[in-house]
């Protein structure tokens, strides 16, 4: 929601909003949505509580234009990010004349109507609401589907996939008390924000976060060396794990003819000669070999020359803190889409995947010479 998202339009009572990193935009038209996100709170001590809140019930839309009234979509749908993309909330007769009747000649940055709400969510008074980040989000819930009940349908499945993934393994990685006692590397994963608007924020990849909690962890155990962080990154590997491209049935063109992943198959290592992707040569060997001993398929993927290549935060944190790293995914359908698709035995493979890696790196590692 904009900072100020109070918007009226022909009878209908809308939401001012910013659309955020490259979406499918299209694919938002239609939809049931709603909005979750982070509230400050007053706490009536001069203080201030940050609130997480979820509205379950579809309280908005962004309604397309019928057919009868532009014929040209039958050939292309074309739509303005600013105007277009605006969702409606209520209509002006029924949030004017029902029983939210406050809203009358109240001058505010929002719609009371829509503060009233999120007030009654975090069982508060509108006047504690100081400010707030939320987003719209389709409520229809993930669902497994396919004839054979082998795809996952749901929202934010890039990268929730790997998030998921990478929090799993590592707990399986544990599920031996000792086993964590027994390493002699320290087993970490990181979850980032705003990787798909550049990572340059205070919760991206790109900031001193991933470095300063190396920094923490190293002290914490360090035995007094100066240059104790610098051999802790000398020893240490980092799988970036992103969703890739899937090949799609139905433009099978658009990916290079021997690099084709397929959902069900396992998790892809990604490779780009112009190091839009970090795997290298021995970082895609430890992987693989980590894989092939515990029975896990690997597939590979590389973007046809003659099309753009996307990027993670593989080749930025490798850059920045001279780490070795390695680049895969799980393969993805509809990328980007309110609604995206992956396979089902591809996050069971993944989370293995993980798990033996934290479990077995060290030991592999120590049988590696790179010159």
């Amino acid at each position: 929601l904009k900072p100020v998202s109070k918007k009226t339009s022909s009878g209908f009572l809308q939401v001012g909003v910013q659309v955020y990193g490259g979406g499918l935009w299209h694919t938002w038209f239609d939809r049931d949505l709603s909005i979750a996100g982070r509230v400050m709170v007053r706490d009536g001590a001069g203080g201030y509580d940050s609130r997480l809140v979820s509205i379950q019930d579809p309280i908005m839309r962004i309604p397309s234009l019928a057919i009868h009234l532009d014929r040209s979509v039958r050939e292309s749908f074309t739509y303005n990010k600013e105007t277009h993309l605006t969702p409606i909330l209520a209509t002006v007769a029924k949030a004017l004349n029902g029983d939210n009747a406050s809203d009358k000649n109240i001058k505010c940055a929002h719609h009371p109507i829509l503060l009233d709400r999120i007030a009654k969510e975090l069982s508060v008074e509108v006047a504690d609401i100081a400010d707030f980040e939320l987003c719209l989000y389709d409520t229809q819930k993930a669902t497994i589907g396919g004839i054979c009940n082998e795809f996952i349908y749901a929202s934010r499945l890039d990268n929730l996939n790997s998030s998921y993934c990478a929090v799993e393994g590592l707990i399986n990685s544990l599920s031996d008390e000792s086993a964590a006692a027994e390493d002699s590397h320290v087993r970490m994963i990181a979850l980032f924000d705003n990787e798909e608007v550049g990572s340059t924020s205070a919760y991206g990849a790109n900031s001193a976060l991933i470095e300063s909690a190396i920094r923490r962890i190293q002290s914490s155990c360090s035995n007094g060396s100066a240059t104790a962080f610098e051999e802790s990154i000398a020893n240490s590997f980092m799988i970036s794990s992103d969703v890739t491209h899937a090949v799609h049935p139905n433009y099978s063109e658009k990916h290079e003819e021997n690099h084709r992943p397929e959902l069900q198959k396992g998790p892809s290592i990604k490779v780009n000669a112009n190091q839009s992707y970090a795997t290298t040569s021995v970082t895609s060997t430890i992987l693989k070999d980590i894989a092939k001993r515990n029975g896990i398929p690997i597939q590979e993927f590389v973007v046809r020359n003659d099309s753009p290549c996307g990027s993670t935060i593989g080749p930025m944190l490798s850059a920045q803190l001279g780490l070795r790293t390695v680049d895969m995914g799980n393969p993805l359908l509809s990328m980007h889409s309110i609604r995206e698709v992956c396979g089902t035995d591809d996050v069971g493979l993944c989370v293995k995947l993980f798990e033996h890696f934290f479990e077995e790196f060290a030991g592999l590692d120590a049988k590696i010479t790179v010159d």
